[in-house]
């Protein structure tokens, strides 16, 4: 029993002498951790608006801020990388010290300092606040890095994680966009490639093919066209005053393709030429002296064929917002009005004709989302051949509370089946199983 009591008793300073050790542990890192002196007292990262900054390769770069865009003013004048001109201002606003390595160095060599890797200049307020940071080697670890600020003679340590955003060359701290553009002014695009141009016209959200045909075109694949422009991103920069001899070289007097963003009566246009290598091709804002290279998926972006651009989509309507539904069948129309409940209760739906019911709705809406889901799988530039002139089922729909009305006439040769629509040239082929499955469906809902 004295034993049983020895060894709780021992349990109980173990625990007490433990709960000691880590609370003043954790107070001395407390402690550590709120007296790191700041690197820059006093600085905040909003502040600077022109640095100066010699990267690990040997470049030189000056950045100065212009109402509240950062510009890149030598060794070129170009617009600089947002991100990464902000990233080297938080760096300098934000750095605190680790701590104090060594307060008078007898040979800088020993942290890397006498041949600093990275150095940073800054002013800030109009000029009336500077700095210098000055970055030599990494610890032996390579956790942190030796440091010195100003004039200083001190050696000071900082954490290794700011290295990245401070050690950036002329080309990393460019703006690599090449076209320039506002996106919510964009009404229109053209695209000129192997030979051919394509149009295509944008009215609120709705964007059209007008050349070399007049179809609906697919929304989505149209931002992304558009998307493809405005992020084209430089991977280098081959030239900034391209001569008519140096156009020609790159493939640039007569390009593969060019893409105009119609802006009203602006336009912004990017030109590809021909392959600087196995991964990019020549490239430049048709504004502007400059030539760059960008990737070669972007020109394979810019060349899709026509029916790439239309829209799939058989019908426009939801089931969730269609309002009236006319079916017709070897001459006979199924006709289905949507009710609205009372108070709280759902919509249903009513069959209005040929004999007046009240059907499953949730069958009636299975059978108007197969319909919302056919889609083409490819496009006919005619309707010949198609049994559109002899339709196997048409369909008229109204939908967003009755304001808009489509129709679309669907033909049967053999086991494939066609869909039509007055708003787009020839026909579209649509999968056979889903138009079966649309007509297994309303046969059901017609008894």
């Amino acid at each position: 029993m004295r034993g049983l009591r020895s060894t709780v008793a021992m349990a109980v300073v173990l625990i007490g002498l433990g709960a000691y050790i880590y609370f003043v542990v954790s107070k001395q890192s407390d402690d550590t951790a709120s007296t790191e002196e700041k690197m820059f007292t006093g600085l905040e990262a909003d502040q600077i608006d022109e640095l100066k900054v010699k990267a690990e390769a040997g470049d030189v770069t000056t950045l100065r801020k212009e109402a509240g865009v950062w510009r890149i003013v030598a060794p070129v004048e170009a617009p600089a990388s947002e991100t990464d001109a902000t990233a080297i201002a938080n760096v300098l606003g934000q750095m605190r010290i680790v701590r104090v390595i060594d307060e008078n160095p007898t040979d800088l060599k020993d942290y890397g300092l006498d041949a600093p890797r990275i150095e940073v200049d800054f002013k800030g307020d109009g000029g009336t606040a500077s700095g210098r940071l000055i970055v030599g080697g990494k610890t032996t670890t390579g956790g942190d890095l030796y440091v010195k600020r100003n004039d200083e003679k001190r050696v000071l340590l900082v954490g290794q994680y700011d290295e990245a955003a401070l050690n950036k060359g002329t080309f990393d701290l460019r703006d690599k966009s090449i076209v320039k553009f506002d996106r919510s002014k964009v009404d229109g695009v053209d695209v000129v490639a192997d030979g051919r141009t394509l149009e295509f016209a944008k009215a609120g959200t709705d964007w059209t093919i007008t050349k070399p045909l007049s179809a609906r075109a697919d929304f989505s694949v149209m931002e992304a066209l558009v998307g493809q422009v405005e992020t084209a991103q430089m991977k280098s920069v081959v030239g900034t005053a391209a001569s008519p001899a140096d156009l020609r070289k790159y493939g640039l007097d007569r390009p593969a393709v060019t893409v105009n963003v119609h802006l009203d009566s602006a336009r912004a246009t990017l030109q590809l030429g021909a392959k600087a290598d196995d991964t990019t091709v020549y490239a430049r804002d048709a504004s502007r002296p400059d030539v760059y290279t960008v990737d070669t998926a972007i020109a394979t972006e810019l060349t899709k064929s026509v029916d790439d651009y239309r829209r799939k989509d058989m019908f426009e309507f939801r089931a969730f917002n269609a309002t009236h539904v006319e079916i017709t069948r070897n001459g006979q129309a199924v006709v289905f009005e949507r009710v609205k409940g009372e108070g709280d209760a759902p919509a249903t739906w009513r069959r209005v004709s040929p004999n007046p019911g009240d059907p499953d709705s949730g069958k009636v809406d299975m059978l108007l989302a197969g319909l919302a889901d056919m889609r083409a799988t490819s496009f006919v530039p005619t309707t010949a051949k198609t049994g559109l002139d002899s339709p196997a089922m048409t369909v008229v729909a109204k939908f967003d509370d009755g304001k808009r009305e489509e129709r679309v006439t669907f033909g049967r040769i053999g086991s494939d089946v066609f869909a039509a629509r007055s708003d787009d040239p020839g026909a579209a082929k649509i999968e056979a199983e889903k138009f079966d499955e649309a007509l297994k469906t309303l046969d059901e809902l017609s008894k």
